[in-house]
């Protein structure tokens, strides 16, 4: 981090601008972290991609099926592979409040730009004592602290609570991942303390435009929708940051084909089963050259049937590079 406690708010404000990527922990065929492959894909990320920030050991890192020292460890390598490239914000949360404050320490003291934390799953608590359990870590670190509500967390941030929350110093910014009735709610108590994202691709442009979002922060999109070849979330973005929204609004329009597999393979698994939908983002991006392996349980993995069908899918929607598809 390059700025003081005090001036959490006015760097989060300052550094959060375009594409942020939430990333997928690669695996080794044994399960274990597979630290090559990581490094594969953040240059991926940062060279090829050109992303602005890594959200890392989050909900797509599979956190929960993470050892605290495999987490520590993800964190060192991504602060290594981005420096001088991009931003980093390491997800830091936990249902203890001391691990999640010896977590966010560690991202710190190895050079994470911020820290995201969502809210402990586990036990049923009053909002009082959720406020509580934010002000612990956040009175004890130096680091801009993100929160990030949910729909599949156990806990809901109201208004109220991300009002109070706001008043603390480092916290900085809020990854809204609620209907746009919230996220309105949410702008007009704490803009201006807060730098406030909400994560969906498909509205990203009217939220830039209505809403003048400058951060995307963060989904797996920018590298399910981009290769090397073809760039279009990043061109739209910066067309759309700079005010050229009829230019931004054709280049968006092609990403329809992707979208609609993300909906299909993604969302509805969120929506309609309730299951985090990590293996399809992992073998999706596999397929189109990156290092994800398998998940861990209690997920599961695509059966052979539904992988052949995203390949063949994500081939004619013009994802896959020929080599591979013919691979």
């Amino acid at each position: 981090m390059d700025y003081r406690k005090a001036d959490a708010k006015a760097a989060a404000r300052a550094q959060f601008r375009g594409l942020w990527a939430a990333i997928t922990t690669p695996f080794t065929p044994e399960g274990e972290v597979d630290e090559p492959g990581l490094r594969h894909n953040m240059r991926h990320y940062t060279d090829t991609l050109h992303i602005e920030g890594i959200f890392c050991t989050g909900v797509m890192g599979e956190f929960w099926a993470l050892t605290s020292e495999e987490r520590r460890r993800i964190v060192e390598i991504v602060v290594e592979e981005a420096r001088g490239k991009c931003r980093v914000i390491a997800h830091t949360g936990h249902t203890s409040a001391h691990e999640a404050l010896s977590l966010t320490r560690h991202a710190q003291d190895v050079g994470a730009d911020f820290a995201v934390i969502l809210n402990p799953y586990y036990p049923p608590a009053p909002e009082a004592g959720l406020y509580d359990w934010f002000a612990f870590v956040a009175q004890r670190v130096e680091i801009g602290i993100w929160l990030f509500d949910t729909s599949y967390a156990a806990y809901e941030l109201s208004p109220r609570l991300i009002d109070r929350l706001a008043d603390l110093p480092n916290i900085c910014g809020i990854k809204l991942a609620r209907p746009l009735e919230r996220y309105r709610a949410v702008k007009e108590q704490c803009a201006d303390r807060l730098v406030l994202s909400h994560p969906s691709e498909p509205l990203w442009l009217s939220l830039i435009r209505d809403h003048g979002q400058q951060v995307h922060m963060s989904s797996p999109a920018p590298y399910l929708f981009q290769t090397k070849d073809r760039l279009p979330l990043r061109e739209y973005t910066e067309l759309a940051l700079n005010g050229q929204f009829p230019a931004a609004e054709a280049i968006a329009r092609d990403l329809e084909p992707a979208r609609e597999l993300n909906e299909q393979w993604v969302q509805l698994k969120w929506q309609r089963e309730r299951i985090a939908p990590i293996a399809a983002i992992k073998a999706w991006s596999e397929l189109m050259g990156m290092a994800a392996g398998p998940v861990r349980p209690p997920l599961v993995p695509l059966s052979e049937a539904e992988h052949a069908r995203l390949r063949a899918e994500l081939a004619g929607a013009g994802l896959l590079d020929a080599r591979l598809v013919s691979a």
